[in-house]
């Protein structure tokens, strides 16, 4: 009998977001349900969060899914993004709550000057309670994240 029909680990939860940068990515999960500023909340020279205000304050997110509701500020969450792409210090993977145009912008911007981009997907607001940091996190670019309980 077989009881994983999908192949896929057990474990592992699929949940449908919307790809808004489409792309692939994979890492540890770091979430946060409040939103950040990245424009003097973000070191775009180390990747670590850097607001004194935030709950993640001290935390390297770099190379990881970043999960945030949503950014918090204007347009220079976009600059220090793409800062950060340049310097290697980005998050691997930003998702949210919905669409939001300075990560996305960010990203789009990062794959025309540096040929990198970054995922970012919007989940609804039930599946995105659901995440929590130190999970594994694949990024498909349909959209589709991929969850592992650790």
């Amino acid at each position: 009998m077989d009881v994983n029909p999908e192949r896929e680990p057990l474990g592992e939860r699929r949940i449908a977001g919307r790809a808004i940068v489409p792309g692939e990515a994979a890492g540890e999960a770091l979430v946060s349900n409040v939103s950040l500023s990245f424009w003097g909340g973000y070191d775009f020279h180390t990747g670590t969060i850097i607001d004194k205000h935030h709950p993640l304050v001290g935390v390297r997110a770099a190379a990881r899914i970043l999960a945030v509701p949503f950014s918090k500020g204007s347009s220079t969450t976009t600059a220090v993004l793409l800062e950060a792409v340049r310097a290697g210090t980005a998050p691997a993977a930003i998702v949210t709550t919905g669409v939001d145009a300075f990560f996305a912008l960010a990203s789009i911007v990062a794959d025309v000057m540096y040929g990198k981009s970054f995922p970012v997907i919007a989940l609804d607001a039930e599946d995105f309670g659901a995440l929590r940091t130190g999970m594994r996190i694949a990024v498909e670019r349909s959209g589709v994240v991929r969850v592992t309980e650790c």
